[in-house]
């Protein structure tokens, strides 16, 4: 039965999950950099615009692997390419180099740096122990939760093998929405916070685990097994799912990065991007 014939004999469809599904938790990370002091007071609104747009393009080149490790630029060049001038390209290149993506070379540009797998490891241990920690408090009997969110969770997840999504895109996002909500359900605020900071941080190269379809379905089989065990009132169950499908899709993101950075030199893809 597919997506239409389930609506139309009665079953509902998953509820939409959107960004905002997921606690918004500003962070220093988060916020753009100060303007230059040679950028008037009236248009620091518009080049701080500027710089976010530009560091988002930029980490986004870094993301799709258009720029790969050791491609070296300069700051006129990602001006030129992106039609802005050099203050906007400069703010956000500092924000790029305070998260490792970029260095500055003395007199010479900018080189991309490689991934700090030792630093996203390091994430990815914390993450699971926030993670964890939430599944617990999730299942103890005393414990306000916020059922609602389960309850979305359990909508999207929970759901006939013909309702899946292959949207990788979407499915990227919904994931990132189910830890998160996991966490955010549990009420300890300060987690929540300090998780949303750590998924922040290995966006760049978690959204990989979700380019090939039989990681979407074991997605899609762990979350279901984590929340039917939240759900029972499983603690330990659910913590030790949690674990083995946190540090799976850690592995795997691992696997593809490297492989990905792989073909696009072999493919020549080290050259400047097109604008």
């Amino acid at each position: 039965m597919d997506r239409a014939e389930h609506r139309a004999a009665g079953g509902a469809a998953p509820r939409a999950v959107t960004a905002t599904t997921i606690p918004h938790v500003p962070t220093a990370r988060s916020r753009p950099a100060p303007p230059a002091s040679d950028v008037p007071a009236a248009d620091a609104a518009i080049f701080r615009t500027r710089a976010d747009e530009v560091y988002a393009q930029l980490k986004r080149d870094v993301a799709d692997f258009i720029l790969v490790p050791g491609d070296r630029f300069t700051e006129s060049e990602i001006s030129e390419r992106l039609g802005v001038s050099r203050t906007p390209v400069r703010q956000a290149l500092f924000r790029l180099q305070q998260e490792g993506f970029v260095e500055v070379l003395f007199r010479s540009g900018w080189r991309v740096l490689p991934f700090d797998f030792d630093q996203f490891e390091q994430l990815y241990d914390l993450r699971m122990v926030l993670e964890t920690t939430a599944a617990h408090r999730l299942c103890e009997a005393d414990r306000r939760v916020d059922r609602s969110l389960l309850d979305t969770l359990a909508d999207i997840w929970l759901v006939p093998v013909a309702l899946r999504s292959d949207d990788t895109a979407q499915v990227a996002q919904w994931d990132e929405a189910f830890h998160c909500s996991l966490v955010a359900a549990a009420g300890n605020a300060e987690i929540a916070r300090v998780h949303g900071d750590v998924t922040e941080r290995i966006r760049i190269i978690r959204r990989l685990d979700f380019t090939q379809q039989p990681r979407i379905d074991a997605t899609y089989d762990e979350h279901a097994k984590i929340l039917k065990a939240i759900r029972a009132n499983r603690g330990d169950q659910a913590a030790m799912l949690l674990r083995a499908h946190i540090e799976t899709s850690q592995a795997e993101v691992r696997k593809i990065t490297l492989h990905q950075v792989h073909m696009a030199r072999h493919a020549g893809r080290t050259r400047r991007p097109e604008r």
